[in-house]
């Protein structure tokens, strides 16, 4: 069977959290299925870690340009041409976006739902994407109730498989954790967000209750937001210039893995006030590295990690306040959720994702 997948992912220090979804589990398939031909569509060349294998074609296309137009020929002239020369069996876009062109089966990953922010005419591919796939993959059960009530997209064809993370996520010693204090928040015991830093993000309402928290209970504690700037970044930090203890608050903008490591394993607590995401990555790796998490009653996260985090209506900064200092001022909570939290990241894993993503693509054949 000839696989050919539109993917931008390119060099693995360059992924994105949704790139690095794609990169974890096809690099597993493609290695375990050396009888199948992989055909690689991107924007350069792909990382070697994957170009290598003898299954392996890379065909560098271009970027694929935000012009409705030039998107519309990207997908239905560029893509066909590609799959007609090397007799592709099945499509798979990583990007949600499918060929309206070409007849046969399509598979399509949606790993976020950034496209709701975009403008009307994305929204108008995704919808025409999701009746002309065959398999829609998504990355909760959350994602795949408001894609149906988004859509009307028929839920039998919507396969959910999880996200992991890097498996340097996990607990680290008191001296190690002093280290990166030291260096970050000079020695104070902090709070963390990690994920893209926008107006969506519900980050204003963490601001709050970072105040909240402050005035009540007068520690050093610290707020530390990191990650890629996202929809409105720069109305968030217009906003984060008058808060009351913008002294008190650091941005680390485009963190690398590294610092994502040791900036997530020595936190006091994960704050992710986030509303409805479909599942962003930094809950787990707060989790898998013995870090308590306090996150949004709604969404995906309740769904994934049951009892092992903290709950709040994140649309009400006074509710997030009162699980940070309930945090704050039990020990034994946190613990807890220390021990609930390593149990419960365990069954999260790239092996299992990429296993059961590959079964479903073989029955799109059959």
């Amino acid at each position: 069977m000839v696989i050919a997948l539109n993917t931008k992912i390119i060099r693995r220090n360059e992924l994105t959290e949704d790139d690095n979804f794609i990169f974890e589990t096809f690099s597993r398939i493609i290695k375990l299925q050396p009888n199948h031909q992989f055909v690689l569509i991107s924007e350069k060349k792909i990382d070697d870690a994957i170009n290598s294998f003898e299954n392996v074609v890379n065909i560098v296309i271009g970027k694929q340009r935000k012009n409705a137009v030039l998107r519309y020929l990207f997908h239905n002239i560029k893509i066909p041409a590609v799959l007609k020369k090397y007799k592709a069996d099945v499509y798979i876009s990583c990007n949600g976006v499918a060929s309206l062109a070409i007849k046969i089966p399509q598979c399509i990953v949606v790993a976020d739902f950034g496209f709701i922010h975009q403008p009307s005419f994305f929204k108008t591919f995704i919808s025409r994407s999701l009746k002309k796939a065959k398999i829609i993959f998504m990355v909760s059960e959350f994602s795949k109730r408001e894609i149906i009530k988004q859509y009307k997209t028929n839920a039998d064809k919507i396969i959910v498989v999880y996200k992991c993370v890097n498996e340097n996520f996990k607990a680290i010693n008191y001296e190690e954790r002093e280290e990166v204090k030291s260096k970050y928040t000079n020695g104070n015991e902090y709070f963390i967000y990690s994920g893209e830093i926008g107006s969506d993000k519900n980050l204003l309402n963490l601001l709050k209750a970072f105040s909240a928290f402050k005035k009540r209970q007068k520690s050093n504690m610290q707020l530390l937001i990191a990650g890629t700037p996202g929809w409105k970044y720069e109305d968030f930090m217009k906003s984060l210039r008058l808060f009351m203890f913008k002294n008190e608050v650091k941005i680390l903008k485009n963190p690398s893995l590294e610092e994502r490591i040791n900036i997530t394993t020595a936190a006091y607590a994960m704050v992710y006030p986030s509303v409805y995401d479909g599942l962003a990555t930094g809950p787990l790796e707060a989790i898998k590295s013995g870090v308590p998490l306090i996150a949004s009653a709604k969404g995906a996260v309740p769904e994934m990690f049951a009892d092992a985090a903290l709950y709040a209506d994140t649309e009400n900064f006074k509710e997030i306040a009162v699980k940070m200092m309930q945090l704050f001022r039990d020990e034994n909570l946190r613990k807890e959720l220390t021990g609930k939290g390593t149990i419960t990241a365990e069954k999260f894993n790239w092996d299992v994702s990429a296993e059961f993503l590959w079964k479903n693509i073989e029955e799109v054949k059959r």
